[in-house]
């Protein structure tokens, strides 16, 4: 027995509830001689999302060959996406002769084939796609307005208490970009600064946030006190720390592929002084000139003396300096020089 609910069912009273799913469909079973049974069930998953974990878990068990029956309240349990019900429902339900029960759509594989199911699936279909529209555009008219569209705030700050759309200073990780940027000025490179908060045994962002109930849920990784590079590299380029708020940084095609793509700067909308800033203008212009002028170092050996810093008298671009191996029967030696493109 699969039951699912959404954020969107959420809103639409009790009908959908995973309690009253269970009474549903255990008052069915019991009723119909469907025992022993089990009954999953996804929280907060979108019907178009397919990776739910109880869903994924129960197409497993079915193709084990571990499931004789699925039961649902109704079709748009199962899923909201008409191609992907009709794949499971009618190819691999149908392979592995597992028999699919909609109690409130009276649908029954068992009886044969009911007509009416692919309408209904598409029906199901077009309300997820009608709530995206929906949602899409409070969201654009959100972004426009000037309010914050990210749900996780930055590391360095909170949620304010009395008003959770505005952020607020979290004074302890605050501290730690501060520093950051501190380490930035006085010539400390991403990787020297992401080992120096290793060997102190500091928190990460994702860490922190989890530990002090930012987020409810922690990213998965295996050390909370790792940081890498990457991390320091994000945390020195994020504006928001100057108090900009900037919308629509990313988009996406549809409800069907919702991967983030970035968008170019001419369709990100920024707003500046939304919340207090942790890094002074100063001190960000100081971090930009450097991480701009920053040397590039060579595969091998030391970087040479200008690069980064001399200009292509030709073209104008920066110089760096490269590298490449030579082997010979002596061994392997390492020769340089000075170039203004890969």
């Amino acid at each position: 027995m699969y039951g699912r609910l959404s954020h969107e069912d959420e809103l639409a009273g009790d009908s959908n509830s995973i309690i009253n799913q269970r009474k549903i469909l255990t008052k069915y079973a019991e009723e119909n001689g469907f025992t022993p049974y089990e009954f999953i069930y996804d929280d907060g998953y979108s019907g178009a999302d397919f990776e739910r974990p109880a869903f994924s878990q129960m197409i497993e068990d079915v193709e084990a060959g571990k499931v004789a029956t699925v039961i649902v309240k109704d079709m748009s349990r199962f899923g909201r996406d008409y191609l992907k019900v009709g794949l499971y429902t009618e190819i691999l339900f149908s392979e592995k002769d597992v028999r699919l029960i909609a109690v409130n759509d009276n649908v029954d594989t068992a009886r044969g084939e009911n007509g009416f199911t692919p309408m209904m699936n598409l029906f199901n279909e077009w309300f997820v796609k009608n709530t995206s529209k929906k949602i899409r555009a409070v969201w654009q008219s959100k972004g426009k307005s000037g309010e914050r569209l990210a749900v996780i705030p930055p590391y360095g700050y909170r949620k304010d208490p009395d008003n959770p759309k505005q952020l607020v200073i979290d004074e302890e990780s605050a501290a730690n970009v501060r520093r950051i940027f501190r380490l930035s000025v006085e010539g400390y490179g991403p990787a020297q600064i992401a080992r120096l908060l290793n060997g102190e045994h500091i928190l990460n962002p994702s860490g922190y946030k989890y530990e002090h109930g930012i987020v409810k849920k922690a990213r998965s990784c295996k050390d909370p006190y790792f940081w890498n590079t990457t991390t320091v590299h994000k945390i020195l380029d994020a504006p928001e720390y100057l108090g900009l708020t900037i919308n629509f940084k990313t988009w996406s095609k549809s409800y069907k592929d919702n991967r983030p793509r970035l968008n170019p700067p001419e369709k990100q909308l920024v707003f500046e002084d939304s919340h207090p800033a942790i890094i002074d203008p100063e001190t960000w212009d100081i971090v930009r000139s450097m991480r701009q002028h920053k040397r590039r170092a060579p595969r091998y050996g030391n970087p040479g003396l200008f690069s980064g810093v001399a200009y292509c008298s030709d073209c104008g671009a920066k110089l760096y300096f490269y590298t490449r191996s030579i082997k010979n029967k002596w061994g392997t030696r390492y020769e340089g020089s000075y170039s203004c493109s890969e």
